[in-house]
């Protein structure tokens, strides 16, 4: 494994995990995934390294602080951008996570591995819109789902931080996981090359219409992006249930705020 030397998580995200109750600690019992049925291989920007284990990373500090009147906003740099997010208390969807943090990392970092640009890219559980946004910056055309009640702070999100640039111009949409997903988003029209998810699989009560949401976008061609922070048992059930159907590797590890990064394909007959 390779272990880079970066800062730790930045001091917003780990207010954030102390603030979470003891229920919400990782389960020492699964940490180490060994049931999980995903294989593991290196990045390709770990070639060095003759383990097949994935990479093992901190998540770096993009996270600027800055003297603002507005509490609410972070502002964070990637790929030569600066992005300011607005979040909110009031939702889960509307603060930004690990999760996020690691993917728009990872992304930043390993452009010749996952190429976006002019790819189309599709978000589920967009949330604040940063990944989506890093996205952008990388040249996807980007769709930025979430519910309805979180739709007006990911466009406020999305529209600062893409507006008067020549990126392609990204799309906001609802989508409620495993409802109405046919009449939205019917397959003889949308495919994407790209689904990105980030931290989930928090709310339990919606796993299983996430999963089906991810078995219904991810087609013949289509990689799936997923970066988690495992807090419950249950995080790691649903971690055994996509391997069990997709063709998934664990790209990377951020031990020091236990998120996993996977790619995931559809099994081909």
């Amino acid at each position: 494994m390779i272990s880079a030397e970066e800062p730790s998580v930045p001091n917003k995200i780990q207010r954030a995990m102390d603030s979470q109750t003891e229920e919400e600690e990782t389960c020492e019992e699964h940490s180490d995934s060994k049931n999980c049925t995903c294989s593991s291989k290196s990045s390709p920007s770990t070639a060095a390294s003759s383990s097949d284990s994935p990479v093992t990373l901190k998540i770096l500090q993009n996270w600027v602080p800055r003297a603002s009147h507005h509490f609410d906003k972070e502002h964070y740099t990637y790929v030569g951008h600066e992005i300011v997010v607005q979040e909110s208390i009031e939702h889960f969807g509307t603060v930004v996570w690990p999760g996020a943090l690691a993917l728009s990392q990872y992304l930043e970092s390993n452009q010749e591995q996952f190429n976006l640009k002019d790819k189309k890219v599709l978000e589920i559980g967009a949330g604040t819109g940063l990944v989506s946004i890093v996205a952008c910056i990388l040249g996807a055309y980007v769709t930025a789902t979430d519910l309805p009640e979180v739709l007006e702070n990911l466009s406020y999100n999305i529209s600062r931080n893409t507006k008067n640039t020549e990126m392609h111009k990204p799309e906001v949409r609802k989508l409620v996981w495993g409802e109405s997903l046919n009449e939205d988003f019917p397959v003889s029209t949308y495919h994407y090359d790209f689904l990105l998810a980030t931290d989930v699989v928090y709310p339990h009560a919606v796993v299983e219409p996430l999963l089906a949401t991810m078995v219904y976008f991810c087609k013949p061609g289509t990689v799936l992006l997923w970066a988690n922070k495992f807090r419950f048992s249950t995080d790691y059930e649903f971690l055994e249930k996509v391997c069990n159907i997709f063709n998934t590797t664990i790209l990377a590890e951020f031990p020091e705020s236990n998120v996993k990064l996977l790619k995931a394909t559809v099994r081909e007959n």
